[in-house]
């Protein structure tokens, strides 16, 4: 298996080679566009000029000017008509030439190699070592004719110059490599570490430490993965809570009816206590069925894929059947019904919003005292419906109010079994409200009573 490691220290390599081989064909474009003519252009120059100092000193010894023009730098080819010729310098690495050339040469034109030969890359040519890579110009030499070519000796000029920039050039693409292959570790290792704490997370242990003070994406990385373990270990906190709420709310009636249940089998108990224990295992039983329904409520909900299928009714309407539902408990208690529930149309899922009216009407009905209030009334805008549910009952506290959304949360522990809920009313109505975009507030005061307030958008 190719590790990252490996990928980017191969990929850097790659990078190098493949920059240096798109500078050296710029290079080339620069030096045809811009150096090639410049440059001929000077020999050129040289050329003739050597020309005209030779035809000015007529009475110089030929092989010793060539000879001391040469030790300047140059490398130069005489030919005589005869097509003999003798080179004075540093010796030409390829001597391989069209005597046409020469003919012509020395018949008066010139020859200008620089420009006429092609390479594929141009700039490699400059330093081509052949006679053909030349500038040739006709020369007078003691009254006859002869053929002069002229290319700088560049072994000699700047034969330190390449050697050194060879070696510079070398250098620094070793020196990438190093570098490349040392710095590349600080990439990875970060990626490491978060690779060894997604290990520990998968092993359940959600305490890790990363390196968060980068300002860079593997530090937005770290900061992100971070959270993550940090939400990980809520939600297994949750889960744990969750699991240990449910198995307290099942256990607890279970025990209650195998308790009863046996009592009754010892057949100990008389016909009245039998009734009064039949009529408890049927409590709890109906509390089990309760508890179930409404879990699987919550996981249909939670799974987010629950489709909210709207309709259009009438809001008042529904609300007033709830209350003519439960009508038998709150004229047990002998509420007060106040109703402010003017026609009102809405659009949303009619079997989803009848369990958060139920459960809230319910809510107030069952912890309302005797001869108490219970308030419904349904304000509407432009833009949305509000729908209150205000009692006069027992209230809760302020330190209560923030869990009161809380899953298995009962806001007074204190209450008998047989008002209790199971705690998951209210965190099922607020799931359903922000399935529909809405939101739910409370307001209470211990003695003196809830309100509840939910808004919906209308759509």
């Amino acid at each position: 298996m190719k590790t990252l490691y490996f990928r980017i220290v191969v990929t850097f390599i790659l990078i190098a080679m493949v920059s240096s081989v798109l500078a050296l064909f710029l290079s080339n474009w620069y030096y045809l566009t811009k150096l090639r003519d410049q440059n001929e252009e000077q020999i050129w120059k040289i050329t003739t000029e050597i020309r005209t100092l030779y035809e000015e000193m007529p009475g110089v010894e030929p092989s010793t000017f060539f000879t001391h023009i040469a030790n300047m730098g140059f490398q130069l080819y005489v030919v005589n008509e005869q097509m003999a010729g003798t080179f004075y310098g540093a010796p030409y690495k390829h001597t391989q030439f069209d005597p046409e050339h020469i003919q012509r040469v020395l018949a008066g034109e010139t020859y200008r190699g620089m420009l006429q030969e092609r390479h594929v890359l141009m700039v490699i040519g400059y330093f081509e070592n052949s006679l053909r890579n030349s500038i040739g110009v006709p020369l007078q030499v003691q009254g006859k004719s002869y053929a002069l070519f002229v290319r700088p000796a560049l072994e000699q000029q700047i034969g330190g110059v390449r050697v050194l920039m060879a070696f510079l050039l070398g250098l620094t693409f070793l020196f990438s490599i190093v570098l490349i292959i040392i710095l590349s570790q600080l990439i990875v290792k970060p990626i490491k570490k978060l690779r060894e704490a997604t290990k520990r997370i998968v092993g359940g242990s959600y305490e890790i430490t990363m390196d968060v003070s980068r300002q860079d994406e593997i530090g937005e990385l770290a900061r992100d993965f971070t959270y993550m373990a940090q939400s990980l270990k809520q939600v297994e906190a949750m889960r744990q809570e969750f699991v240990g709420n449910v198995s307290h709310e099942i256990q607890s009636p279970l025990t209650s009816i195998q308790g009863f249940a046996q009592s009754i089998l010892d057949q100990t108990t008389s016909e009245e206590e039998k009734e009064r224990y039949l009529h408890i295992i049927l409590d709890e039983s109906k509390r089990l069925s309760s508890l179930s329904k409404q879990l699987l409520t919550l996981a249909s909900l939670d799974k987010e894929s629950h489709v909210v299928k709207r309709t259009l009714y009438r809001l008042d309407e529904q609300i007033r059947q709830i209350l003519i539902n439960t009508e038998w408990q709150w004229s047990d208690k002998d509420l007060a019904i106040d109703l402010n529930l003017p026609e009102t149309d809405v659009s949303a899922d009619h079997q989803l919003m009848h369990q958060v009216w139920l459960n809230l009407i319910t809510n107030g009905i069952k912890y309302a005292r005797p001869h108490d209030a219970l308030h419904l009334a349904i304000q509407s805008s432009e833009t949305e419906v509000t729908v209150v549910v205000s009692d006069t009952g027992i209230g809760m506290s302020e330190a209560e109010l923030p869990h009161i959304f809380t899953r298995f949360y009962k806001a007074d522990r204190s209450r008998n079994r047989a008002s209790a809920g199971t705690g998951l009313g209210l965190s099922i109505v607020q799931k359903i409200i922000e399935l529909h975009r809405g939101s739910i507030h409370v307001q209470s005061e211990l003695g003196k009573g809830t309100t509840f307030t939910v808004r919906l958008p209308r759509m």
